[in-house]
């Protein structure tokens, strides 16, 4: 059997205890690691729709209704238009979404300092351009061969 490394299998193994980690800090603060995401996206750009939402966090279309359902109920965000079908409706942050995304920042920074991650500053640059890397190439579409 052969000893190459298995970057991909490195990856999801890694996502998978730092996720759970992810998704233990949050609890803490009373969201999931998605709702963070969905308050992070509408805080940069306010007005957009459920599915470019679900676009940005990587989420499935229908796991986006159910989460902004419950975040809607919570009143951390709301609905610009009347929605329905065929008709485009944004969501924005509400103050109530605005104050617990403040109140996550600072466990969200803590949590990605490189020291916190085992990491140098210099590995932490390297590690997230390779990562990004991997997702563009990923991502790209396949050429046919």
């Amino acid at each position: 059997m052969s000893r190459e490394p298995l970057i991909a299998w490195e990856l999801v193994s890694t996502a998978h205890v730092v996720g759970q980690r992810f998704a233990d800090l949050f609890a803490g603060l009373g969201l999931t690691p998605t709702q963070f995401a969905v308050l992070m996206h509408l805080d940069a750009e306010e007005g957009l729709s459920q599915t470019e939402l679900a676009r940005r966090v990587l989420v499935r279309q229908q796991s986006m209704g159910v989460l902004l359902a419950s975040m809607l109920e919570r009143g951390l965000v709301e609905r610009t238009g009347p929605g329905g079908r065929g008709r485009r409706a944004g969501l924005v942050l509400t103050e109530t979404g605005g104050r617990a995304l403040r109140e996550a920042w600072p466990a969200v920074r803590a949590f990605n300092a490189p020291e916190a991650l085992g990491l140098t500053p210099d590995g932490a640059v390297m590690l997230v351009q390779g990562l990004q890397q991997m997702r563009t190439s990923a991502t790209a579409p396949e050429r046919p061969t």
